[in-house]
């Protein structure tokens, strides 16, 4: 596997980490005869698989838990009812945000041929893809090294799955300038901090305009429409523990349940009560 630039390079250096290497891809590489290969890993509270690219594309599915997927120029963050798609040769790293069952799908080809699948996106997770994708684990734990009969067919099947899933808006787009990422990465770990602009620019040792300048000039979107992602990616983790959207709502500082759902239907196209439904 080639080395790779980090695109967690700053997280990495975060207090409570525990950076590990992947598990050896070559054991799990899809082929024409195998074209779907499922490895099945437990990753602890803030535990992070370094940054890494594979020849074969993968699709990232928390079984139990949230994690967080960063590629150089996005962030996903993973409930188990959603899945992010990450094309082939894409430098992409994973953070256990709490301890979760994770299930990687290596595919040899995309899960369709069509250009939506040319960069990474989310996708809803049905329930017969995560039973298949449990059963291809289970047998995968359990084999010889052989396919067993019935794996075409179920390979067949996740990728009709897969190819049939809705695609989310989701995802949070990451700067590569690299005073802008750091801030953009403490954000992430704790949107809530400061209550506007000036208090993270302070944190930056930057003033607000210059701040605002860079989400422009980087992410082509104001501080206030990425801050926005950010505390939908925040909600995303406090609904797979089942909090009630008033409670979310709370404790990302809206003033209402109703103002954040406003912001939810706005940016999703759905509202909370849909959005949130298989979390």
């Amino acid at each position: 596997m080639p080395a790779a630039q980090p695109p967690d390079r700053d997280r990495a250096a975060l207090p409570g980490r525990r950076s590990v290497p992947p598990v050896d891809p070559g054991r799990y590489t899809p082929s024409a005869e195998r074209p779907v290969r499922v490895k099945a890993r437990r990753l602890e509270h803030r535990m992070d698989i370094q940054a890494h690219h594979h020849d074969w594309g993968q699709v990232v599915f928390s079984v139990a838990g949230v994690v967080r997927v960063n590629t150089e120029v996005a962030t996903f963050l993973v409930p188990p009812s959603r899945a992010v798609w990450i094309p082939p040769r894409l430098v992409h790293a994973v953070t256990a945000v709490e301890q979760c069952e994770l299930c990687t799908l290596y595919l040899h080809q995309a899960p369709a041929d069509t250009a939506a699948w040319a960069g990474s996106r989310v996708v809803e997770v049905s329930p017969l893809l995560r039973e298949l994708v449990l059963q291809m684990a289970r047998d995968e734990q359990a084999g010889t090294g052989a396919p067993l009969e019935r794996e075409p067919w179920m390979a067949r099947l996740v990728l009709d799955e897969i190819a049939r899933a809705r695609s989310l808006r989701l995802g949070v787009d990451l700067p590569r300038d690299k005073r802008l990422r750091r801030l953009c990465e403490a954000m992430l770990e704790d949107p809530l901090r400061h209550d506007g602009l000036d208090g993270w620019a302070a944190q930056a040792g930057a003033s607000a305009r210059t701040v605002s300048r860079l989400f422009r000039q980087e992410l082509g979107s104001s501080y206030a429409q990425w801050r926005q992602q950010a505390l939908l990616a925040q909600a995303l983790r406090l609904a797979a523990h089942k909090k009630p959207v008033a409670l979310i709502a709370a404790e990302l500082g809206y003033a209402s349940a109703s103002a954040f759902s406003a912001m939810v239907t706005r940016t999703v196209g759905m509202p909370p009560s849909r959005f949130f439904e298989q979390v």
